[in-house]
């Protein structure tokens, strides 16, 4: 499987061998150094003038370790402290300047060695094998009175010669600008791009990044070039990458989604092998990585929605015909009751018609287990909700079991649908209450941020953990571990809720003792505007506006009455109003007529549409493509989560 975005790999790649191959036709020996002294680039004739292995001739190369290659091999002639005449070398090369200079190599030819600094850091060195012009120059010195006739003739031949090499030297000046502004673009490019584009050597070494790392997966470096990718991404996900990277040696491209141990976001990444010609040998590896939080949120939260639509589609009829029989057998034990009966047999039939309606409240959490639920995200400030939350909770609480709450979470308001959250954490509570038992103990809730992307919320209690069996099947429908008393469903309940939000709950055993119930929802600090907003409420019947009018009130905001269309158009004028919230049916301009041309004079404002017609109308339908729309009644959580969406307009 390959993405969209994987096409710019053979592209990169492509540049990339077009440029060395335009290198190597260069006679002269070329090696370009970024700023970092490592090798960017170079061509063929500096491998084969100085006879280097191969990895030194790869991108990535350090400067100081081909200087310290060199010097071992004889190529400065006898150098007796390494270490030292390495070292000069690489600070030679830190302060660089332009420079020319001759030397006569180890195996008796002279070379040229050229030098000029990149605008960007970093330089371009020419060497030019001059062995035959300086052998010229010896032999004119030594035989010039005996061959002045021959003196002209390798005169001229050596001014051909400099015209030559002057030649190249301004090829070479020219390739090394293109060079220059291919690198800056190609460099700009990526750095524009928002997803980590690297390149790996075959044994896992970076030797190429776009610097985008750190914002993809935040807590890791930025500068990772020269260092292996399993000490950059860790031990957990290095090992998930590993078996993708040895595919991509073998010729295998490939697209892997996994969870990011360090950063705790979902990150897909592209591997594709990297070789010359598609019959070459693979010479690397191409990584594209991209930060898919938001996406595997959302498509977690749809996934849950399918199976709640599957599982209500299955419960629906089942539990309609069960409904039917315990209504049933609820009126024949009553009828049984009214006959006389031998002795024991009532208290039968009361256990029958207790068991019966067990069965009933049984079927009505299942319906609401299955059945429809919106999660509707809203401005939550954390303080006021664990405020509210605390006495609910510790009212379900014996004296002997202690409450503590622990708010790490640094925004003041997150976008949360407080009434699930609400009704998750009270389950939890409930849950580690019956844990405990009896006798004294304790239940700790802490709110912490996981890498600015997760809510994290633990619920931690003194009780005696789960059991293995517990581990593994706790948020199924149906198990539990409570007997009679329990129906299973309230791990299931949380489960489900969690999940439509985007999160994930996780249960565990902590290591004291007790049982750890951690539950992750996506962070969104809330975007709802801190100061009361003006709103602009339209309706012609006047006890429903006023109605509507109290709710905004009581949220905080200051509301503008209008009692029809035309009234409205003149008050939208008014500088400073932030939404205009309008009844669909208004008389001859309806609501749908009035935001339309609202949105045609003040493109600004937000509007939206409250009716009590059904959702097949054709009318509301056409609002709602454009606009929210909220049923009536309204109530103060849907008013809550309009005035919260940041463009309505």
């Amino acid at each position: 499987m390959r993405t969209g975005e994987d096409d710019t790999m053979p592209l990169a790649a492509a540049t990339d061998h077009l440029t060395r191959a335009g290198l190597n036709l260069i006679q002269q020996a070329l090696s370009i150094y970024d700023a970092d002294l490592r090798l960017a680039v170079c061509n063929r004739p500096f491998q084969t003038m100085f006879g280097l292995p191969e990895r030194l001739v790869s991108p990535g190369a350090r400067f100081d370790e081909t200087v310290r290659w060199l010097a071992a091999h004889g190529e400065y002639g006898e150098v007796e402290d390494i270490d030292g005449f390495v070292r000069d070398r690489v600070e030679a090369a830190r302060a660089f300047m332009p420079h020319y200079m001759e030397r006569r190599r180890s195996n008796g030819r002279t070379i040229s060695v050229e030098g000029s600094p990149l605008p960007e850091g970093g330089w371009v060195t020419v060497y030019t094998d001059i062995t035959a012009a300086k052998r010229q120059e010896t032999l004119l010195r030594a035989r010039s009175e005996e061959l002045s006739d021959q003196l002209l003739s390798h005169t001229e031949e050596l001014t051909r010669t400099n015209r030559r090499l002057e030649a190249t030297i301004g090829q070479l000046e020219e390739a090394k600008r293109q060079l220059t502004e291919m690198e800056a673009r190609i460099r700009l490019t990526t750095e524009m791009t928002p997803a980590h584009i690297a390149r790996l050597d075959t044994d896992g070494v970076y030797t190429y990044t776009n610097r985008r790392l750190s914002s993809v997966m935040p807590g890791r470096r930025s500068d990772v070039v020269g260092l292996c990718y399993l000490d950059v991404m860790g031990e957990v996900t290095g090992a998930r990458l590993r078996p993708a990277f040895e595919a991509a040696l073998a010729g295998e491209a490939s697209v892997l989604e996994y969870d990011d141990a360090g950063s705790g976001r979902r990150i897909r990444t592209a591997f594709t092998p990297d070789r010359a010609d598609p019959e070459g040998p693979i010479t690397g590896v191409y990584l594209l990585s991209t930060d898919m939080t938001e996406e595997a949120q959302t498509r977690a939260a749809l996934a849950q929605t399918h199976k709640r639509e599957l599982a209500a589609q299955l419960t629906s009829g089942l539990a309609h015909d069960f409904a039917n029989l315990l209504t049933i057998i609820l009126g024949l034990q009553g009828r049984l009751e009214k006959m006389p009966l031998p002795h024991g047999a009532h208290e039968l039939t009361s256990a029958t018609r207790m068991a019966a309606r067990r069965g009933g409240t049984l079927l009505d959490k299942i319906a609401r287990m299955s059945g429809p639920r919106d999660i509707k995200a809203g401005p939550v400030v954390l303080r006021d909700f664990l405020d509210s939350f605390a006495p609910l909770a510790r009212a379900a609480l014996t004296p002997e079991i202690t409450l503590t709450i622990d708010n790490r979470i640094a925004p003041p308001a997150l976008m949360l649908d407080a009434g699930s959250l609400q009704d998750s954490l009270l389950n939890l509570v409930l849950n580690a209450r019956d844990a405990i038992g009896n006798r004294p103990g304790r239940i700790e809730i802490t709110l912490r941020s996981q890498q600015d992307t997760w809510l994290e919320i633990a619920v931690q209690d003194t009780g005696p953990g789960f059991s293995d069996i517990a581990l593994e099947k706790a948020t199924a429908p149906f198990f539990t571990t409570k007997g009679d008393e329990g129906s299973g469903l309230g791990l299931s309940m949380v489960y489900d809720l969690t999940k439509l939000a985007g999160g994930k709950v996780a249960l565990a055993n902590a290591p004291a003792g007790g049982a750890v119930v951690t539950l992750r929802l996506p962070l969104r600090p809330a975007k709802a505007e801190a100061r009361p907003m003006l709103v602009l409420l339209v309706d012609d019947d006047a006890e429903l506006r006023a109605g509507v009018r109290d709710l905004l009130i009581g949220l905080g905001h200051q509301v503008i009455e209008a009692a029809s269309a035309e009234e409205a158009l003149t008050l939208a004028e008014i500088p400073g109003i932030d939404w205009v919230l309008s009844d669909l049916r208004l008389g001859e301009m309806d609501g749908l007529d009035l935001l339309s041309g609202l949105a045609t004079r003040h493109p600004g404002l937000r509007l939206a549409l409250m009716t009590s017609a059904p959702e097949s109308d054709a009318r509301r339908r056409a609002a709602a493509a454009r606009w929210p729309v909220l049923s009536k009644p309204v109530d103060a959580p849907h008013l809550l989560y309009l005035l919260s969406i940041e463009d309505a307009a």
